[in-house]
């Protein structure tokens, strides 16, 4: 190479360097959310956490592992993650593949016919292969051999492209551990719900016996003159209410039993269950940990750390594609005319070339591309910190809920024990004609009302129970 062209070279470098140097900065504002030391409604700061159980331990109930189980091998929604994990973890390789060297191996052949009054017409003609024979006319080209390219990585462009698939990939799995405690969650709050249907239907149909009974009292006292068919057709009303009531009670108990299917990735098949599992006093002191926890075991909050990992790899590949790039070409082969001279020694090519580019004109394009990935970046920031925040409520609601609806559950059984004195008072009084059969009517309503609203309360406890679970970040451990 001649100094002048040396000193060009050495020039479009600089210039390129210069070029690479301007390249626009971003500005990240880290995450400034900050929990707190400790829950609002723990006596003391405990690492010690019910989230490290798994959820074979968490949930005693036989008929509710097994579900959860099955909910794990055959849920569709699952599987369907499976496949997204792998295709991310697909996106990894191939983007590791575009920083490694490219290499093929082909063959190829021409035709070619030049004119004879040009410069290679001329040379063509002028040229023996030996004495007296002259090269072919038209000219073929064949040849074959390997070919190889590659950009030289420089900056880490490729490389923080490769690094941000991966942080996306194992999101991706943090993502499908996330989908695993929603699941089995949701398979116990179904449960829960399932068995307070089947108690409260049992409760209706308690009643529809009693209100029979009292039905044909009235009716036999009605026949006896004391009393009006008011009075009969009040209590017999009361006995289609309560009877309509047991028909919507069995719709809502076909509705989940087809979720729990739904969700195990069944079309049929009974659903086994035990309805005295509700019964089961779900207080119990629960070990909680401290907030700063929810980062290591909540899946939720790490995905949305490793795409705020991802994207900062994404804005380091963006300012990267400012700055020149290098390029490095080879081939290596044998190339001939006539195919008897291709594997001859005499017939070996090859080319090795390199180029070093720098942006110029498209540096708009490239400035909207990092600003891009600038504000994606700034994006992944605010809902690493949304979800940080509605992770340490959710733990907050689901205490404050446990502590509530334990305290309701025993005010409102004490009234179930009330009321249910009520009724055999009433009907004593009723029957001495000491009371109206309004008032009769009542407390049977008001004595039904108490027993239901406790078997939801009950409820409400298991499912406080099970969306603390969740919050803490259990369900997922295997």
């Amino acid at each position: 190479m001649s100094k002048p062209i040396a000193k060009q070279v050495l020039a479009c470098a600089c210039a390129a360097a210069l070029l690479a140097a301007c390249a626009p900065r971003t500005e990240l504002n880290e995450a400034g959310l900050q929990l707190p030391a400790s829950y609002t409604r723990a006596a003391a700061a405990d690492t010690s956490v019910i989230a490290d159980q798994p959820w074979n331990a968490f949930f005693t109930d036989p008929y509710l592992v097994a579900l959860i189980d099955t909910a794990l091998r055959n849920n569709r929604e699952l599987l369907i993650l499976d496949r997204e994990v792998q295709q991310l973890l697909f996106e990894a390789d191939a983007r590791k593949g575009e920083y490694l060297p490219s290499v093929g191996i082909g063959a190829a052949g021409e035709l070619d016919k030049v004119g004879r009054f040009t410069r290679n017409g001329a040379v063509e003609h002028g040229l023996e292969l030996a004495p007296e024979i002259e090269f072919p006319e038209p000219f073929s080209d064949l040849a074959f051999g390997a070919v190889a390219s590659w950009e030289v990585d420089v900056w880490n462009r490729l490389r923080n492209a490769r690094r941000a698939a991966m942080k996306r990939y194992l999101g991706g799995i943090e993502g499908r551990n996330f989908a695993v405690t929603q699941l089995v969650a949701e398979v116990a709050e179904v449960y829960f719900e399932l068995i307070s249907l089947d108690n409260q239907l049992a409760i209706v149909e308690q009643n529809m016996v009693v209100q029979a009974n009292a039905l044909e009292a009235v009716q036999l006292q009605k026949d006896a003159a004391r009393v009006s068919q008011l009075a009969v057709n009040r209590f017999e009303a009361q006995l289609l209410n309560t009877r309509a009531r047991s028909f919507a009670l069995r719709q809502q108990i076909t509705e989940a039993e087809n979720r729990l299917r739904f969700l195990t990735g069944q079309a049929s098949g009974q659903v086994q269950r035990d309805p005295s599992a509700l019964l089961v006093d779900p207080q119990e002191v629960v070990a909680m940990g401290i907030p700063v926890q929810l980062l290591e075991r909540r899946p939720d909050i790490r995905q949305a750390e490793r795409e705020l990992e991802a994207t900062a790899f994404d804005v380091a590949s963006a300012r990267a594609a400012f700055y020149p790039s290098l390029g490095v070409r080879a081939n290596l082969g044998y190339a001939a005319f006539s195919p008897s001279y291709l594997i001859r020694p005499e017939s070996m090519a090859f080319n090795l070339a390199g180029d070093l580019m720098a942006p110029l004109v498209n540096r708009k394009a490239l400035k909207s591309a990092l600003g891009v990935a600038s504000a994606r970046q700034q994006q992944a920031v605010l809902n690493y910190e949304q979800t940080l925040l509605e992770a340490y409520l959710e733990v907050e609601n689901s205490l404050a809920r446990m502590s509530n609806m334990g305290e309701a559950y025993t005010a409102k059984s004490e009234e179930v024990n009330v009321l249910g004195a009520s009724v055999s008072v009433s009907v004593n009084l009723f029957n001495s004609a000491r009371a109206d059969y309004a008032e009769v009517l009542l407390t049977q309503r008001e004595a039904l009302e108490a027993r239901m609203e406790a078997v939801e309360l009950r409820r409400s406890q298991h499912l406080a129970r099970v969306a603390l679970y969740r919050a803490l970040g259990g369900g997922w451990k295997p």
